[in-house]
């Protein structure tokens, strides 16, 4: 039976307010409680006015906390917390140095995230949680309960391994550097770099891929094998993976290699491909001889030979949980051709490695969240100042009796509106403080059964091309097309840049328009882009070298095509040519194909 639309409120009753704040102010409370005395609670300049307003107070009871919290504690980024995770990374890892560093205790892992702090990604500690601590509906999406086959593609491996000494220089804790949902689901899960060799022969009970399949690094190759084993079981009935753009990835790849996948299946034996070779004995002891099986699915034929293919080769298959708004929403008709229309698309939620914090509000809706997190979500309107004197609740504080509300004049703020857009602003129980994210969210109203904000992802700010392992800004398009820029290359006039889709795997394309021709070097354009890229990110070189990532492309359009599209977007829209700019990213698909069209060469 299938749940009931939940269709948002668009203001707060009193009840629903009063509970809504009750359970903010309750969470806030034991977040501060439990990270004011960590190393950074105590020297953080930043919170050095919340120590003298909340001296002599017992943080974990006294109501007033809360208002010195809201009063005092300003926005942070991610500068201020750059030189105490840099302690992670010193040697000797000294325990005495590390613990209740951020946060009480030692961390879980070491996130990585795909924004950067100069051509570096940021890195976030974060720390034991949990199923208790976890959003239920996470941990319900990251371990379903029912005992049906899932094919879980998810990567375990991890970038560096810190080991934690103590006194005596005895390895104390390891602790893996790792993107964000590696980390997360080891810690819900339990799952310890300590104990992995002991699972590395293994098949996860629900799994159908060995857990060794997490362990390879190359983009082709992870999603071969976990394909491999997929095809090869008939009663899958979920796949459970990070990015929805990886799942059009595994299509492909499937559609590339069928023959050798069928063969592989018929034969009991893992197909010769490359970067297995550490894990290939423990693919070999989970794999066996299907030729029935092999037989059925060379019948079928491969993904892309007819409609709605995964229904065919698993009939069972009925939800594929993953990431899929924002930007990933793109591929979603691919996707749907390719399922279906009874497997149900479902997002695993919104958040970033900073924070989890929210859940789908209705099933099937994968652009519509609700706020659900173990941390704390204040509000910055988009408009205003990013200075703490503007964040906002949640809910219209009321402010205690004891209290003389002229003192406090920033607590009479109103509360969200629906149809506007904010930043939300974090404190975690990882010992982040009013840290400011770079989403722009825009709240829709709220949910009638608890109050909590329902919202939809608005965009990245300063984002303008989004790959699973990074973010790209307009900015660093700008430099790239400023390294290409020159007389022996190309005298560029105007760009723009798409995704390039048109072979796999996926990267940054640019559509030139020049002056002159093409200079005396113009073939190493694609190297000296690429370079110019990672100047920006070094992810991009490890993408690059795992199969993820290929050399940017770079093609010329005729001489006026970008004044042409002036004139032709301003016809569409029937507004004044001088309003009409020509994106930095293309992102319409009609637009794209129109610039296609006016290429004369690439380089």
């Amino acid at each position: 039976m299938s749940a009931a639309t939940v269709s948002p409120l668009l203001s707060l009753s009193p009840e629903l307010s009063a509970a809504l704040q009750e359970r903010i102010e309750h969470s806030l409370r034991c977040i501060v409680g439990a990270n004011i005395t960590t190393h950074y609670g105590v020297s953080a300049a930043s919170l050095s006015l919340f120590h003298q307003a909340i001296a002599g107070k017992d943080v974990n009871e006294d109501p007033t906390v809360i208002i010195d919290f809201r009063r005092t504690v300003p926005v942070t980024d991610y500068e201020s917390y750059k030189p105490f995770v840099a302690k992670f990374f010193s040697r000797p890892c000294r325990q005495s140095e590390l613990e209740n560093l951020l946060a009480p205790g030692l961390p879980s892992f070491i996130a990585i995230s795909s924004s950067t702090t100069g051509n570096k990604p940021k890195l976030f500690a974060k720390y034991p949680r949990g199923w208790s601590n976890t959003p239920p509906s996470f941990a319900k999406l990251s371990h379903p309960t029912n005992s049906g086959k899932v094919a879980y593609i998810y990567c375990f491996g991890y970038r560096e391994l810190l080991e934690v000494v103590g006194e005596n220089r005895e390895v104390m804790k390891k602790i893996p550097v790792c993107i964000g949902t590696c980390g997360g689901v080891r810690d819900a899960q339990n799952w310890s770099v300590e104990t992995d060799n002991a699972r590395m022969g293994i098949t996860i009970p629900s799994h159908v891929s060995p857990w060794a399949t997490g362990f390879i690094t190359h983009h082709r190759s992870f999603l071969l094998i976990h394909a491999l084993f997929a095809l090869s079981e008939p009663t899958l009935e979920r796949f459970i993976i990070t990015f929805l753009t990886f799942f059009v990835d595994l299509i492909h790849h499937v559609q590339d290699d069928w023959d050798m996948l069928i063969t592989g299946m018929r034969d009991g034996v893992i197909p010769d491909i490359d970067h297995i070779d550490h894990v290939r004995s423990y693919l070999q002891v989970n794999f066996r001889a299907n030729p029935q099986r092999a037989e059925e699915l060379r019948t079928i034929g491969p993904p892309l030979t007819c409609p709605a293919w995964a229904q065919r080769v698993w009939p069972n298959l009925n939800t594929l949980v993953s990431i899929c708004s924002g930007t990933f929403a793109i591929v979603i008709p691919q996707v749907r051709s390719v399922l279906g229309p009874n497997v149900l698309i479902q997002n695993v939620g919104y958040g970033c490695t900073e924070s989890i914090m929210g859940k789908s509000l209705n099933v099937g809706d994968t652009e519509t969240f609700v706020l659900e997190t173990a941390d704390v979500i204040e509000f910055l309107d988009t408009s205003e100042a990013l200075v703490h004197d503007n964040i906002l609740q949640a809910v219209r504080l009321s402010i205690p009796s004891f209290c003389d509300p002229s003192v406090d004049v920033f607590l009479l703020k109103w509360d969200l509106q629906p149809g506007k857009c904010y930043q939300p602003v974090a404190t975690t129980q990882d010992g982040l403080w009013r840290y400011l994210i770079d989403d722009i969210i825009q709240v829709n109203g709220f949910d009638p059964r608890n109050g909590s904000p329902v919202f939809k992802f608005y965009g990245r700010k300063n984002l303008a091309i989004r790959f699973p392992y990074a973010a790209i800004t307009e900015a660093h398009l700008v430099s790239v097309v400023r390294a290409i820029n020159r007389e022996d290359i190309v005298n560029v006039q105007e760009f723009t840049a798409v995704v390039d889709q048109r072979e796999f795997p996926q990267t940054v394309g640019f559509f030139l328009e020049i002056v002159g021709d093409v200079g005396r070097t113009a073939k190493l354009g694609r190297q000296i882009a690429f370079e110019a890229l990672v100047a920006t990110n070094e992810e991009h070189q490890l993408a690059f070298n795992t199969g993820r990532l290929r050399l940017p492309t770079i093609r010329i359009v005729e001489s006026g095509t970008f004044a042409e599209y002036r004139l032709w977007r301003a016809e569409c829209m029937k507004a004044g040519i001088g309003q009409i700019k020509v994106p930095v990213v293309m992102s319409d698909q009609g637009q794209q194909e129109w610039i296609a069209e006016r290429v004369v060469a690439e380089l």
